[in-house]
């Protein structure tokens, strides 16, 4: 059965969601714009301000949402996650008020899925809660999107670990309370086997940063993202997450998850600028008329309402793929699942450029100024090009995975659907009704 609708009673949910979002949450991006103020716990405005309202979510029902009920969560699978996501996507704080933040929310998750009891009682329970904020660490300054370039090393002595390397753009980890490393932990096979993920609490001896980094606009030296060097840092062993060697098969259980995420919020920033696209040609005039007299104008907003429209069932699409895949446990759905992960990373970088590439230029010198969020907005494109995987890497990994069921004809020369080739085996499969028809 195809169904394009929303069950009532869920849909009630998301427009309260859609109300608190425009009412209580966009304000707060203009008061407190900062990139990294989200994730510090320790501040004024998360303690009075966020909390708060962090509460009113639990209230409804909504917090933690991506998680599966036992953990806290609703358990509404990726569609339901997808249709909440664009609503989150307008605005930088909601994630944080909703609790389906990055990177938390996938460490949530790897915790969920490979955490011992333990680990999920000193780590887990207090992220969920959020009290805590939490750093991913896989990226590093000699390897990100290919990990067989990774040098970060971790050496067993004993009863603990012994890391040495450097790790780079690890997010939010000048508030994290803890950090999830994956380590290369034996170098003689591929990384895919050889490598582990470790949990690592702030303020272990030999962890240091060696300085922040921040987005393009931050000032130097400042920003969320640190550069982090291990020099003969002990972890005990039992931090160890999962077995040794399973640290890029955990990975892929948080990044599949997330680049479907930013795809989800993705759709409500564009959203977003199609807004802004649709107020300004209905209040700006030129040459004598509104802007919505020029024929070029309304082509722009058709195409990026088109390209929205695209993408949205796209990322909704593949939701229900991932959904279907958990469902049935079917190897092949989990491919399928796969392959549109991988496309929707792909689509949703593209998308947002040209979409709110379009409404900066429509607003003129007004777009491109620091007194709107479009510029702020046009980043996250780029950005999410090279998050969790450059936008190549997906298309390679979409092509392979087509690929693998993808047939050579047997007349390699022509190919299957040569014209000549096919007209004459059509004339012997209709021979006898030609013939009569000729005789006729």
């Amino acid at each position: 059965m195809w169904d394009f609708s929303t069950e009532p009673d869920f849909q009630a949910r998301l427009d309260w969601a859609d109300r608190f979002v425009r009412e209580e949450i966009e304000p707060i991006d203009l008061l407190f714009p900062g990139t990294t103020e989200p994730y510090d716990r320790e501040s004024r405005v998360f303690r009075e301000i966020i909390r708060p309202l962090q509460a009113r979510v639990k209230e409804q029902g909504l917090w933690a949402a991506h998680l599966s009920p036992e953990l806290g969560g609703m358990g509404m699978g990726q569609v339901g996650l997808a249709l909440l996501n664009e609503i989150l996507g307008r605005c930088m704080w909601a994630p944080m008020v909703f609790g389906t933040q990055a990177p938390d929310s996938g460490n949530a998750e790897i915790l969920a899925h490979y955490g011992t009891e333990e680990q999920r009682r000193r780590f887990l329970e207090p992220l969920l809660d959020g009290r805590i904020v939490s750093t991913y660490a896989m990226t590093e300054p000699t390897g990100g999107a290919d990990p067989g370039g990774f040098t970060c090393r971790a050496v067993r002595d004993g009863d603990e670990w012994v890391i040495d390397g450097e790790k780079w753009f690890a997010s939010n980890y000048p508030y994290a309370a803890f950090v999830i490393a994956m380590v290369v932990t034996d170098p003689d096979v591929p990384v895919h086997r050889g490598s582990s993920m470790f949990l690592i609490p702030r303020g272990t001896p030999g962890m240091e940063q060696v300085r922040g980094t921040g987005l393009a606009g931050e000032p130097l030296g400042e920003g969320g993202h640190g550069y982090l060097r291990f020099t003969g840092c002990r972890v005990p062993a039992e931090n160890l997450l999962g077995e040794p060697g399973t640290g890029f098969a955990i990975a892929q259980t948080r990044l599949g998850g997330g680049r479907l995420h930013h795809a989800m919020r993705a759709v409500g920033q564009c959203r977003r600028a199609l807004e802004m696209m649709s107020e300004r040609i209905v209040s700006r005039r030129t040459r004598g008329g509104p802007l919505s007299d020029q024929q070029a104008v309304r082509q722009q907003l058709a195409d990026s309402w088109i390209q929205l429209e695209q993408f949205r069932l796209q990322v909704l699409h593949a939701a229900w793929q991932v959904d279907r895949a958990a469902a049935t446990g079917e190897r092949e759905h989990a491919r399928a699942a796969r392959l549109h992960i991988s496309a929707v990373k792909a689509a949703t970088p593209e998308t947002l450029v040209d979409i709110v590439y379009r409404t900066v230029h429509i607003h003129g010198a007004l777009g491109v100024s620091n007194e709107l969020p479009l510029m702020r907005l046009w980043q996250s494109g780029p950005t999410l090009g090279i998050a969790d995987g450059p936008t190549e890497a997906h298309k390679d990994v979409v092509a392979r995975l087509l690929l693998q069921h993808a047939e050579p004809a047997e007349d390699r020369l022509f190919g299957s659907y040569h014209i000549p080739t096919r007209l004459e085996a059509a004339r012997l499969k209709y021979a006898d009704r030609l013939k009569k028809m000729e005789e006729v």
